[in-house]
């Protein structure tokens, strides 16, 4: 209500200026009126100032009467809500600043708690417990660059010596980068991170901290060239590169780029990866995260954000069904039916599809396992439950 009153006080204060302001100039001589030397100021100052207050307790109550007839009634849990939030008026929740979403959180009970990818659990966790809702487990989010292009894997047209931001640089035909699809490298992702995870590489490339970065998207709308991706953290096997220009082209422009050469198609066994447009784009709902096409890649256009992959190991509750002898890549599984298998571990590249397909999870080491394993502990007490 403190606008309101603001409001209020302001209109007073124009009203009494303006009239003050009329009463001055009526002092004087006016068309009809027959010219003084002098004016008696008592009795004007002391009938302007009856006029005045009459004047002005009647706007007065007019304005409070409006103020109070067309309030807004505004709910405390909002104010509530906004004090737990980041404050980066990012839009990632899908309105247009924390204000807007702490309305919407606290009157709509469709708009879940957990929007604020920047606030983080916590946040989320404070928003539910305000406005009475439940706050579910939300996956983290981060920038991918999508470019690997520095400036000694590309080429570049001309000498840009303009404004060091990569908006200005793609006035000038597009920038100054070879490859029309590639990073411009002149920072503005960085400048536009509200929270420093964004840094520039030596090469001219930007750098994601993850530990700094709360997948907000400030710089995904800042970049011109569209290269920054917002992804889930599980989805860390990628192409690199948004080039769609013909294989032969890209390796002229680039040495990272996508020849789009299909290889990573033949390799994966989930069907994950497919090349349309002279690009190949990995669906991340098919991906199993493996990384079986990472090393068949002729141009290193797949990046695999898994730095060093665990390597499988067979437990003692194995059953020696084989099932993982014939779904290794690599054929590292090795044993006799119905027997305690072994898996060579100069061999296995920590891919996880054996811990995947084991009926009774019985291989352990893989990045995957946790997973695999909470996922059929859940489906083992739906079925007691069930049951």
């Amino acid at each position: 209500m403190s606008d309101k009153k603001m409001i209020v006080r302001a209109g007073l204060l124009a009203v009494i200026f303006l009239l003050l302001f009329a009463s001055i100039l009526y002092a004087g001589v006016g068309g009809t009126v027959e010219g003084k030397k002098e004016v008696d100021i008592v009795p004007l100052i002391k009938w302007t100032l009856v006029f005045l207050a009459g004047l002005g307790t009647v706007f007065g109550t007019g304005l409070a009467f409006a103020a109070k007839r067309f309030a807004v009634e505004i709910d405390p849990r909002v104010e509530k809500v906004k004090d737990v939030l980041a404050h980066a008026h990012c839009g990632a929740c899908g309105y247009a600043g924390c204000e807007q979403y702490a309305e919407a959180v606290v009157k709509n009970q469709d708009v879940p708690p957990n929007l604020c990818t920047p606030a983080g659990a916590r946040g989320a966790e404070a928003v539910a417990l305000i406005t009475g809702k439940k706050a579910e487990a939300r996956e983290p989010q981060f920038a991918r660059i999508m470019c690997q292009g520095g400036h000694s894997k590309s080429l570049k047209r001309f000498k840009y010596e303009g404004v060091g931001d990569c908006r200005a640089a793609v006035l000038a035909g597009g920038g100054d980068k070879s490859c029309a699809f590639g990073c411009l490298g002149y920072g503005t992702c960085s400048r536009a991170c509200p929270f420093g995870a964004i840094t520039m590489s030596e090469d001219g490339l930007p750098v994601v901290d993850i530990t700094k970065c709360t997948g907000c998207r400030k710089c995904e709308q800042a970049c011109p060239k569209k290269v920054i991706e917002v992804l889930p953290a599980s989805r860390q096997v990628l192409v690199s590169c948004h080039s769609k220009d013909k294989g032969i082209d890209t390796k002229k422009n680039c040495q990272v780029g996508c020849i789009a050469c299909g290889k990573c198609v033949k390799v994966c066994p989930f069907d994950a990866p497919s090349v349309s447009n002279n690009l190949s784009r990995i669906d991340l709902a098919k991906c199993k995260v493996c990384g079986l096409c990472v090393s068949p890649c002729p141009t290193s256009a797949i990046v695999d954000f898994i730095p060093k992959r665990s390597k499988a190991f067979v437990m003692d509750n194995c059953i020696g069904c084989q099932i993982c002898s014939k779904v290794c890549p690599v054929d590292a599984p090795s044993g006799e039916l119905k027997k305690k298998h072994t898996i060579d571990q100069n061999r296995c590249i920590g891919c996880g599809i054996c811990t995947a397909k084991c009926p009774v999870q019985a291989i352990d080491g893989t990045f995957n396992a946790a997973e695999v394993f909470a996922a059929a502990a859940a489906k083992k007490a739906a079925k007691t439950a069930a049951a």
